[in-house]
């Protein structure tokens, strides 16, 4: 897809040009502030910077908050920009419940709450995507946008025939003799996604890796991505009923990789949302913002640009 169909200005372009090619733990802007947000009985690490329209930005397992520096830096000069840690994870507090999805669309909500947010567009990588769907769910008139990124919705689409996938093992695997496995060999365990799941896994570099790492191996931290996915089973009954109330109307950019989901991820999202752009990036596996920074943040600024009144079902695909 030409930079012309995106949607994107001299602007966006001259942002993307200056973004690294690869993945590195890229600080946030001087301009950001960072809070402890007091919200759905837990404590959200959020990152806030910019001015304008208020954009979500929410992570996935085996990152934190930390992968969207790049991004939030693109949308700073005229969004306001609200980066997450999910809870328990990154620099949030480990609470011992509240994993299922609907209820961390609550902790959203009530950062936004606490930010005096009404509205605004969410983003989504991973489990993060699920986060973000649950939340438009919720509260589709707080709901602008809605951008899932490269994972599958529980109760969703094909959700059933997705937990088949032998790649997938993981979703189910946890536990307490789990944690006690992966204790002290995190960086083992986290290699096995960034690696299988990337297109060139060297693309994931060593610098991020051991960040990411380090933020695993702290006291709770894997307990409670243990816990992310232990509540698909309650995530994926909560989707099927919210669905089952009525369809999405917002309008949906699915971002997949080509060496991930691709094409799947509109497909999935169309299943529940009337108003979904495809778009694939090419030469990238699950990990979009690490592994094609500039493609990807093209693509989320594009689809930002746009006022949204049209219908957004066409594929497209960020190559020239």
């Amino acid at each position: 897809m030409s930079w012309k169909s995106l949607g994107c200005c001299a602007f966006f372009l001259t942002v993307v040009i200056a973004l690294p090619a690869a993945a590195a733990i890229q600080p946030f802007p001087g301009s950001f502030s960072v809070r402890e947000v007091q919200a759905n009985g837990t404590t959200v690490h959020v990152r806030v910077g910019g001015t304008g329209p208020a954009v979500v930005l929410l992570h996935g397992f085996a990152d934190t908050g930390d992968m969207w520096a790049p991004l939030a830096a693109a949308l700073a000069g005229d969004h306001t920009v609200i980066v997450p840690d999910l809870r328990g994870m990154g620099l949030s507090t480990v609470p011992e419940h509240g994993f299922e999805k609907m209820n961390q669309a609550k902790d959203v909500a009530d950062v936004l709450d606490t930010l005096h947010v009404e509205r605004a567009v969410i983003v989504g990588h991973d489990i993060g995507n699920m986060v973000a769907f649950a939340f438009a769910e919720r509260y589709p008139a707080r709901t602008s946008k809605l951008v899932m990124m490269d994972a599958p919705v529980p109760g969703v689409g094909p959700w059933d025939d997705i937990l088949k996938s032998p790649l997938l093992w993981h979703f189910r695997f946890g536990g307490r003799d789990m944690e006690r496995l992966v204790q002290g060999r995190e960086r083992i365990y986290l290699d096995r996604f960034w690696n299988d799941f990337s297109a060139n896994p060297s693309r994931f570099d060593e610098a991020a890796r051991a960040h990411y790492a380090e933020a695993y191996a702290k006291p709770g931290r894997m307990h409670a991505g243990f816990a992310q996915f232990a509540a698909f089973d309650q995530d994926a009954a909560d989707n099927k009923t919210a669905v089952g109330h009525g369809r999405l109307q917002m309008p949906v950019l699915a971002v997949g990789g080509a060496h991930s989901l691709g094409s799947t991820m509109a497909y999935i999202m169309r299943f529940a949302a009337d108003n979904v752009r495809e778009v694939v990036i090419p030469d990238s596996g699950h990990w979009l913002m690490e592994e094609q920074p500039k493609a990807t943040v093209a693509a989320i600024l594009g689809f930002l640009s746009e006022d949204g009144a049209g219908a957004c079902d066409k594929p497209q695909n960020t190559g020239a």
